[in-house]
């Protein structure tokens, strides 16, 4: 994840010391949704860089009522905010109606937020409608002397966002699931490496399937190979082993070419 500029990170850092206090008396106090959407978008401002009279609004319709928040940039709808009282706790379903929208607005990013507590979500326009949770964080729990956690709160601002570090980010979360690293382990090249090896540490020859399917049945959970997302990610890894054949074919191609027309 690309690192973020050193006066974007003082400000997140400033920002977290004063709205550190500020989140939990409100939440001592147990404030309601419309003092929390308050501080929200003050936070919104303050730590993550949005204007709060020009890219912040309460006010943007859909289907005849208005979302809680949504974030313009560029005049151009960048994600959707569903927000809950800081008393409430988070869960799945309460995003549901933001994701709805969304769709309809064909917006990909929903955040869901009780002012500490921060989720965000790639929407996908799939039938039915999907939702992934790709970035999650609590701002209580955060340290303003930790960069990784000012690099994850930077994922969100809105110099991150010019940047696609969220897609970045969300790619690179997608890279290391369990998905992605079991269809890995279980790709011919990884295959033939492992039967290398073996034949180096113990001079047996091992079946290249046999070495799979000890993988598939023995090494890696089940939940891994099983799914929608184990077989796109088996897709993803299959496609990617054959640009790279692809690619190799095509340089030995044009190696050849080159040394005929020396000759």
């Amino acid at each position: 994840m690309a690192s973020i500029p050193a006066r974007v990170t003082e400000r997140i850092r400033t920002a977290l010391k004063k709205y550190q206090p500020i989140l939990t008396a409100a939440k001592a106090r147990d404030v309601n949704e419309s003092d929390t959407v308050v501080i929200i978008t003050d936070l919104l401002q303050e730590m993550f860089g949005y204007d709060k009279y020009s890219e912040i609004t309460s006010e943007h319709m859909i289907r005849n009522t208005f979302c809680d928040l949504a974030v313009k940039i560029d005049g151009k709808l960048a994600f959707l905010i569903e927000v809950k009282a800081i008393g409430l706790d988070l869960k799945d379903n309460h995003v549901k109606q933001a994701v709805d929208y969304a769709a309809n607005q064909g917006c990909d990013w929903v955040g869901l937020t009780n002012g500490f507590a921060w989720r965000v979500y790639r929407v996908s326009f799939t039938k039915p409608i999907e939702h992934e949770c790709i970035v999650e964080f609590d701002i209580l729990q955060m340290n303003a002397r930790d960069s990784d956690d000012i690099d994850l709160l930077g994922v969100i601002a809105k110099e991150g966002w010019r940047k696609a570090q969220l897609e970045e980010y969300r790619e690179q979360k997608q890279a290391l699931s369990r998905f992605t690293l079991g269809a890995l382990l279980l790709s011919d090249p990884v295959v033939k490496f492992v039967r290398r090896e073996l034949r180096r540490l113990s001079g047996a020859l091992v079946d290249a399937e046999e070495i799979r399917k000890v993988l598939q049945a023995d090494v890696i959970k089940r939940d891994a190979l099983e799914g929608e997302k184990a077989v796109a990610a088996g897709r993803q890894v299959t496609r990617a082993a054959n640009k790279a054949k692809r690619k190799e074919k095509a340089d030995q191609d044009e190696a050849v070419a080159t040394v005929e027309i020396v000759e």
